[in-house]
């Protein structure tokens, strides 16, 4: 992380990852997702001519499949800056293997460490209900690796899970698994602060103002439709093996000059 006056001055970034990193759920009026890691690459282009930007990240990889996939294709790019997270999605499968998890995850940044001048892990964030709350140890085991990963090899750490405004509901699509664009900006904020940039918005860890809560009825209805919707058809993509992104391209696979038409900043 910087931490003299002097501005950044990246020129490149590649993020590596899973949904969280594509995007979802961030929807543009084309249906596309944008999410945190296209805004931030929005804000350094803004900062940087030239500014080169790509994004592998796919819904639903695993740990195994970004390193296959995805580590040496950012690995070969050599970008200023590359962001990894991944390994949250084993941690949720019925069956986890963490020791292969932790020594996957390890790989991976031993791998992506030398090829940039700065990589970016995460704590990524975590929302209160009892659909996650049985995964919590292994997400903590997870986080505790990335923490002493970056230790060894000089990566920043943006820590969102310990972030009380990320863990607001109103924070996390109906889908209760993704962002929704009020996360991913602050997510964006997080990163661009970690990465020693000036704060565009200092209070992205505040959380948001009160509301009134949903009458009892209408959570009701608002969680059986989740679980029709949502949870079952996830549920079983776990118990099957399958995975949300299987034979999905990357939406940004080349490490090209950034152009911005959603109008991101």
């Amino acid at each position: 992380m910087h931490t003299n006056s002097t501005p950044p001055a990246h020129a490149s970034l590649v993020a590596v990852g899973d949904s969280f990193t594509e995007g979802m759920s961030d929807v543009l009026p084309d249906g596309s997702y944008r999410g945190w890691a296209d805004l931030l690459a929005a804000r350094m282009a803004a900062r940087q001519p030239g500014f080169r930007y790509a994004n592998l990240a796919v819904r639903g990889k695993l740990i195994g499949q970004i390193v296959e996939e995805q580590v040496d294709l950012a690995a070969a790019m050599r970008p200023d800056v590359i962001t990894l997270v991944g390994g949250l999605n084993d941690t949720l499968r019925p069956k986890c293997d963490m020791g292969r998890v932790k020594d996957l995850l390890t790989e991976a940044v031993e791998r992506l460490a030398p090829h940039c001048e700065q990589l970016v892990l995460m704590r990524s964030p975590g929302r209160q209900g009892p659909v996650l709350e049985r995964f919590r140890p292994r997400m903590e085991e997870l986080f505790d690796c990335v923490d002493g990963l970056a230790e060894k090899h000089g990566a920043v750490v943006v820590d969102l899970y310990g972030a009380a405004s990320l863990a607001d509901p109103r924070m996390w699509d109906v889908d209760r698994l993704h962002l929704t664009p009020e996360g991913h900006r602050r997510v964006a904020e997080a990163v661009w602060q970690s990465l020693g940039y000036e704060p565009e918005d200092a209070d992205w860890h505040t959380p948001m103002p009160p509301t009134p809560l949903p009458g009892w009825m209408d959570r009701r209805v608002a969680d059986a439709r989740f679980a029709r919707t949502y949870l079952l058809p996830w549920i079983g993509r776990r118990l099957t093996g399958r995975s949300s992104g299987d034979g999905r391209p990357a939406k940004r696979p080349d490490l090209l000059p950034y152009e911005d038409p959603a109008g991101s900043l």
